[in-house]
């Protein structure tokens, strides 16, 4: 058996005998041959699905599927147009009128937003969390799904995934773990019975900030018919030239993704220690309630490439620091070889309610910062002199 960056660099077993090639190459076309000209039957897939157009079925999309599901060691894997169009058709293919599903409470807020509209078509959206008991607690049978996130947006906190999937058995519920800020280097949900993983690929898995995309991996072939279904009527298949560029990027996820927490850890000791810092959230610091968590459930010693931290003062000092970064960029976004600063209470966090903000600890002075690829000592004199001018 074959490890992690073997698998990210070859896990789509793809050799074109004519030429020679081991390059998954851009496939464009639209439609393919149907019937099979040579057997007279419809054409198939590798694993048995109609493939006429790219809407179903794409060759390059397929390579970049088959990395995946290498990787979050799955069965099968999915890939969609972006992280959002990968979750509405987990809601639609798995909820019906009178399911509950719970989510949580400190989950990207367009992902929380689609769950509460759910309510037009009958279905409860509770929010829980962010602490793991009441997770725990909340999970009751008849309960439809758990929506999870490894590690959150933008406080950083870990919950106990494992718990949470023990007690989703326990009361036959699906569990659904956005895995994006792990990665499936530090922690595989599947492999403690988790139903579904999912990943923004636009994140660590692209890796260069110039794709969208989305992707779930899974183990019941049942499961894989209903939302490949859902994913044909909804048109949101990822694109090939898309899946092209992320196949380029996991296959340098490792390097990148250690690179890119080992920045976050060194530079969260930096800023925990500086004068005009009133907090650092990283589940890397041993003063985070979280740590003794990640370091239970995480496969390897990192901790990811995200932290957030409060400056003293308010909105005006916070945005005051993202106007003077220079290296560092002002935007949203993570995972990118391109470190950036983000302000959550107008970008991901914005769609959150003003009191779960305020119940989570998202105030006005706080940022989040993605660490990139760039020299630690040049990320942590643009941050000194963006904190000498409040």
């Amino acid at each position: 058996m074959t490890r992690f960056s073997t698998d990210s660099v070859h896990g789509h077993d793809y050799y074109d005998i004519e030429t020679g090639s081991f390059k998954v190459p851009l496939y464009l076309s639209t439609v393919f041959e149907h019937p099979d000209r040579r057997t007279g039957e419809a054409r198939k897939s590798d694993r048995g699905f109609e493939q006429k157009y790219s809407r179903e079925e794409n060759p390059t999309v397929r390579a970049f599927e088959k990395v995946i599901a290498k990787l979050e060691k799955g069965s099968q894997a999915l890939g969609f147009n972006s992280g959002m169009g990968s979750i509405a058709a987990v809601y639609l293919s798995a909820l019906s009128a009178g399911d509950r599903i719970i989510i949580t409470k400190e989950s990207y807020g367009t992902t929380q937003d689609l769950a509460l509209n759910l309510a037009k078509f009958g279905i409860k959206t509770i929010l829980a969390g962010p602490e793991t008991e009441d997770f725990l607690e909340k999970i009751q049978p008849g309960v439809a799904m758990v929506l999870v996130e490894t590690i959150t947006n933008p406080q950083a906190r870990v919950v106990d995934v494992r718990k949470i999937a023990k007690r989703c058995k326990e009361t036959g519920t699906r569990l659904v773990v956005d895995n994006t800020f792990a990665t499936p280097l530090l922690y595989k949900p599947l492999l403690d019975g988790a139903w579904l993983t999912l990943h923004s690929v636009t994140k660590y898995i692209g890796g260069h900030n110039d794709l969208i995309g989305g992707v779930l991996a899974l183990n019941d072939p049942m499961d894989l018919i209903e939302l490949w279904e859902f994913r044909r009527r909804l048109g949101s298949i990822m694109g090939p030239f898309e899946a092209f560029l992320a196949l380029r990027g996991v296959s340098t996820l490792k390097v990148r993704f250690e690179t890119q927490s080992k920045n976050a850890l060194a530079l969260a000791e930096f800023l925990q220690d500086h004068p005009k810092i009133e907090g650092v959230y990283y589940p890397g610091l041993k003063t985070s309630p979280y740590h003794k968590t990640a370091r239970a459930l995480f496969s390897v010693r990192l901790y990811g490439g995200l932290l957030s931290f409060k400056v003293k003062g308010g909105k005006k000092e916070a945005l005051e620091v993202l106007r003077k970064v220079q290296v560092i960029k002002p935007s949203p976004s993570l995972g990118g070889t391109e470190s950036l600063l983000n302000y959550p209470v107008t970008s991901a966090s914005k769609t959150l309610s003003p009191v779960v903000r305020k119940e989570l600890g998202i105030g006005d002075n706080l940022l989040r910062l993605a660490l990139g690829l760039e020299d630690l000592e040049d990320l942590e004199d643009d941050l000194s002199q963006a904190l000498s001018a409040i």
